[in-house]
């Protein structure tokens, strides 16, 4: 039965708070980095809200979760979105079975009076309208405003917060009042090849050294060549591949063949060639590469004969003499 507390003679539903484990490995710089900014100094001193950047699927969402065991504490997750309204933030009103209005309070607001801390999981995909409603919260008034409910809250001096952000196109661009009161901006990076060897054994220890190999190997090519595949991916198509071998005794399947077909499955059949990927990648994203003039297929770019070097010195004689447009 959830836990019901009063706020101004408004009894307010708790939510449950989450027992996801989350043991953090490798990169203890950013774990100790999120540990400092929930801490307080001085009487006078309040926490800090980070901002945890990355790629989908690198764990953020989990450095998070382990840093409140650190500490702990409950852990309270909020999944933004697009459509997420002020009152889903704070307070929704429910209609109970004696037919009277329910007050439930929102992750946000458990971990508020409850002194837990709070995760806005991917916080940019979130509008504006519902950021405003936080922004009491994310300063020195700590409190949050519910309109539904005609109440103010005030955050308890354990609360804690913070909110991760993909790196993607998919998002909201957050605007600056919000973003000054998320600070700082903690960035994680993809892991080395033995912490996400490591990674991948904690996640799939029943995976064989091969295969774990194989995917690792993959996975540190694709940082290498700044592909977007994450650990995620690399724990997703290595389990799918683990599922097609143990099949064998109806459809043997090779070590090899499987991890191929899985790759494939979970990442298209372009993540096969990963170097190729990569360039046509680049190519569309209009790479580095200068357009070439007529003048190229005649003469080596240094040349004092090429066209563009004429143009340029002409253009540089035009403005010495001031006869230019410049």
């Amino acid at each position: 039965m959830a836990e019901i507390h009063n706020v101004d003679n408004i009894s307010l539903h708790l939510s449950t708070p989450d027992t996801t484990s989350g043991d953090w490995i490798g990169q203890t710089e950013v774990l100790q980095q999120l540990l400092a900014c929930w801490l307080v100094v001085d009487d006078r001193d309040l926490p800090l809200t980070p901002r945890i950047v990355g790629t989908p699927g690198i764990g953020k969402t989990t450095l998070a979760i382990s840093a409140t065991r650190v500490r702990m504490q409950d852990l309270y997750i909020y999944q933004c979105t697009a459509d997420t309204r002020p009152e889903d933030l704070i307070v929704t009103p429910v209609l109970a079975e004696s037919g009277k209005i329910a007050y439930h309070a929102s992750p946000v607001v458990t971990a508020m009076i409850r002194g837990g801390i709070c995760v806005l999981d991917e916080g940019n995909r979130m509008n504006e309208k519902s950021w405003a409603s936080l922004a009491p919260l994310l300063d020195h008034r700590r409190n949050v405003e519910s309109i539904v409910a005609g109440i103010t809250i005030h955050a308890h001096p354990d609360f804690r917060c913070a909110v991760t952000m993909n790196e993607d196109a998919s998002t909201f661009e957050i605007p600056d009042y919000i973003m000054s009161r998320l600070q700082p901006t903690l960035s994680l990076g993809h892991p080395a090849r033995d912490d996400e060897m490591a990674i991948l054994r904690y996640h799939l220890p029943f995976a064989d050294d091969q295969m774990l190999s194989l995917t690792v190997d993959f996975l540190q090519q694709a940082h290498t060549l700044n592909l977007d595949f994450s650990t995620r991916d690399g724990i997703n198509l290595l389990r799918f591949a683990m599922k097609r071998l143990a099949q064998t005794s109806d459809h043997p399947i090779a070590r090899d063949d499987a991890w191929r077909e899985a790759l494939e499955k979970c990442l298209g059949e372009d993540a096969v060639d990963l170097e190729d990927l990569a360039e046509r990648r680049s190519q569309s994203l209009g790479g580095n590469i200068v357009p070439m003039g007529l003048g190229d297929f005649f003469f080596n770019p240094g040349d004092p004969l090429h066209p563009d070097d004429e143009d340029d010195d002409n253009i540089s004689d035009i403005n010495d003499e001031g006869n230019g447009p410049f």
